[in-house]
């Protein structure tokens, strides 16, 4: 049974990620774009890491991988944020 969660929580997490691809090639602007990478991108790898601590039952590696989902939760939108004012400062000048 836990072999179906880690399938079903990687592949979602591998569809996110896809999606933050595709949107990066369509939208428009850099704001647009670094609005959805952010989003589907942060999804996308709690999720990949969910999987992988699904998988790997042990103690340690499911505090390592927890650790690194809130890392991740908590950097990517503020970096996304930060680059998206910096492309608009650019486009000031």
């Amino acid at each position: 049974m836990s072999d179906v969660a880690v399938v079903l929580l990687m592949g979602a997490g591998v569809a996110w990620m896809l999606i933050a691809a595709v949107g990066l090639l369509r939208l428009p602007d850099a704001l647009c774009r670094s609005h959805a990478v952010a989003k589907a991108v942060s999804l996308g790898i709690a999720m990949i890491l969910l999987g992988a601590w699904v998988g790997l039952a042990p103690l340690g590696a499911g505090l390592k991988l927890g650790l690194a989902i809130v890392f991740q939760l908590a950097t990517l939108p503020i970096a996304s944020q930060l680059l998206a004012r910096a492309a608009r400062d650019a486009d000031r000048d």
